[in-house]
């Protein structure tokens, strides 16, 4: 957009003593008289713009003129420089960069920004993650339907949802809307979603019930607790999900640990990856199943 093209000079220009009208048409992949063009109006608005001639020559902004940076404290700013480049890592949007551009400081500028904090909101699944992210916003932003395929505990199903938004929650990303397969509001986990697909089909957005968009209903299964004896060797991985305050340790030298839970695959699969430096004292239901996958394990390798 044109727009973005002037804000983007505008932001070099700020950055850069002088650069030639070449390398900004290579940069925002325009002809060089589209480039001129583009300087022409930057003057109009009021943005004193010099042409310097000769082998070092090129555009650049008079010297003395300086936009006004102290809007923002260096907290502030520090702060939405982290949040962008979030962002920036989950999204192939290059509005982002040009914004993080305009904000990122050059050396020896006024305002220091540390950059000593990077949160990548990606996972293993890095490759897929931005191109999802990308159609479903699309989708959403034009009201469109989208189909896909969907791996849950009960199989592979195919669902077309009107999509609302996107969250990131219980360290993923999840897609919101209205299932058609099942009359009602879900939430899907990104990374089950494959073979994505906008239609062209528009959707009128439908009265969302606020307890509906309280995300943590949707894993309302009844509270249960498990509690374990764990070697100490697991004490990273306690601490590391449960933190520091979520046990106590006994008089043997062992972890004695309440597992809370309300996802009964989740509570297995956890307990399952201590191997053998965890015993369950309670509940009994969950030491027979403990014994029933021992056997089937065994049997297996037989």
């Amino acid at each position: 957009m044109k727009i973005d093209r002037l804000l983007g000079i505008i932001t070099i220009l700020l950055n850069n003593e002088r650069i030639k009208a070449k390398d900004l048409a290579e940069k925002f992949e325009v002809s060089i008289r589209t480039i001129h063009r583009d300087i022409e109006n930057i003057c109009i608005a009021g943005i004193p713009i010099v042409t310097y001639q000769g082998g070092g020559g090129g555009i650049g902004i008079a010297e003395g003129y300086k936009l006004d940076k102290n809007i923002l404290t260096n907290d502030e700013l520090d702060n939405i420089i982290i949040g962008l480049k979030s962002i920036e890592s989950i999204s192939y949007n290059a509005n982002i960069k040009l914004l993080l551009e305009k904000l990122s400081p050059k050396q020896g500028d006024i305002i220091s920004v540390s950059n000593n904090m990077y949160i990548d909101l990606t996972s293993f699944y890095k490759i897929n993650l931005p191109q999802k992210i990308s159609q479903l916003k699309e989708a959403i932003h034009n009201s469109f339907e989208v189909y896909f395929d969907y791996f849950s505990d009960k199989g592979l199903s195919q669902r077309h949802i009107e999509p609302y938004f996107i969250t990131f929650k219980w360290s993923a990303w999840y897609v919101f809307g209205y299932c058609k397969l099942r009359n009602d509001f879900r939430l899907f986990k990104l990374n089950r979603i494959s073979s994505l697909k906008i239609t062209d089909i528009k959707f009128k957005l439908r009265n969302v019930p606020e307890e509906r968009l309280n995300l943590d209903n949707y894993f309302n299964n009844e509270e249960k607790v498990v509690t374990m004896l764990i070697d100490r060797c697991y004490e990273y991985k306690i601490v590391d999900q449960y933190g520091v305050d979520s046990y106590e340790i006994t008089e043997d030298n062992r972890i004695k640990f309440n597992l809370v839970y309300r996802n009964h695959q989740y509570a297995m699969e956890f307990i399952l990856s201590l191997g053998d430096k965890v015993y369950i004292l309670s509940p009994d239901s969950i030491i027979d199943e403990l014994k029933t996958n021992s056997k089937n394990i065994l049997n297996m390798y037989k």
